[in-house]
């Protein structure tokens, strides 16, 4: 068997563009580009969950009873930071989505290690409730 050997391509000077320099830096430059670019995304999402991930307040079980013609009892649970008391915000709506009562229960920490803090109130309202609801807590004032 013949061996072949293939002879280099030498192209005319100017017709075909410039060519590419072997500079093996140049090579790196995008990728070292994308790896920032992957961290900036990176640091964004993870400062975005801090901020806005997971509440230190969070409302759990609620029940709505004893509802009449002009109040409605709210009793709710909430999970919050350790030893800490909150604040809640309860409204309640009309069948036409009106408000017809609104109220702030301040709850105390119960406890050095306690994470659930439960209460509840009795809401007076203006006009017959249909929809009761926990607005939302935070820390106590």
């Amino acid at each position: 068997m013949t061996e072949v050997r293939a002879t280099p391509v030498d192209f005319p000077p100017g017709r075909y563009g410039r060519r590419r320099d072997p500079n093996p830096r140049a090579r790196w430059v995008p990728v070292v580009a994308g790896l920032l670019v992957i961290a900036a995304g990176l640091a964004v999402t993870v400062k975005l969950y801090r901020q806005y991930g997971v509440p230190p307040y969070q409302v759990g079980a609620t029940s709505v009873t004893e509802v009449t013609a002009r109040s409605v009892k709210i009793s709710f649970e909430v999970r919050v930071p350790e030893g800490e008391g909150t604040r809640c915000t309860v409204r309640s709506r009309n069948r036409a989505g009106a408000e017809v009562g609104r109220a702030e229960v301040d709850l105390p920490a119960a406890g050095p290690q306690a994470r659930t803090v439960r209460g509840g109130t009795v809401l007076t309202t203006t006009d017959q409730p249909f929809y009761s609801e926990v607005l939302g807590c935070g820390p106590a004032r």
